[in-house]
């Protein structure tokens, strides 16, 4: 195998993992907008409960009383 050829090789690998790591980029970014739309959605249901445990707590009748 001359130079050449092997630096024509190098260069091909060079040239695929540019690519990969192109595509994980890609898909990271896509993950990270993913997890942020679970996390928004996960902090408005947290609210939500929280809202609705608050409404609630003047109608359950098997409170236990404040001195326990």
């Amino acid at each position: 195998m001359n130079q050449d050829t092997h630096i024509i090789n190098l260069e091909m690998k060079i040239s695929y993992l540019e690519d990969f790591v192109q595509q994980l980029q890609q898909v990271v970014l896509e993950q990270g907008a993913a997890l942020e739309r679970v996390m928004a959605e996960n902090r408005h249901i947290k609210t939500k409960l929280a809202d609705m445990a608050g409404q609630l707590e003047g109608d359950i009748p098997n409170r236990r009383p404040p001195h326990y």
